[in-house]
């Protein structure tokens, strides 16, 4: 099996919410929209972001797991300078989306903040100075 990840799907529980966060308020090009099914987002050279409805999901995947707390989960969007993770959580603050954390210097000298989209999923932005940070940067 080849060390790689194809798609990420996660299971959103208001598709036309998720869909006026990604695509209307922050911009961003389905490479399919089916309503009431899926949302698929390429986001990276050969990886897509697949927000699904729960119940689509879960009569293919199985039943949700519900609860408190927040998804053991984070997605991260890295940038190249701690003055873009501003930019970008600011960006995802104005389209609605929680705050969750400010950026902060980290003690490994990174710089990160998250917010969390309309399911709760949260996004960490961050400035990661050293050479992984950087091969994951277009």
């Amino acid at each position: 099996m080849d060390q790689r990840i194809s798609f990420i799907t996660l299971a959103v529980h208001d598709l036309d919410a998720t869909r006026a966060f990604y695509v209307g308020a922050l911009g961003w090009s389905p490479e399919v929209d089916v309503p009431g099914e899926v949302l698929m987002i390429k986001v990276g050279d050969r990886l897509v972001l697949s927000l699904w409805d729960e119940a689509a999901f879960e009569a293919e995947v199985g039943a949700i797991r519900r609860g408190p707390g927040v998804v053991p989960l984070t997605l991260a969007h890295n940038v190249a300078t701690p003055a873009e993770v501003d930019q970008v959580l600011a960006t995802a603050r104005d389209a609605g989306a929680d705050p969750v954390q400010s950026a902060v210097q980290r003690d490994w000298g990174g710089y990160t903040g998250y917010f969390a989209d309309p399911d709760g999923y949260r996004w960490e932005i961050a400035y990661n100075p050293g050479p992984i940070g950087q091969d994951v940067l277009p």
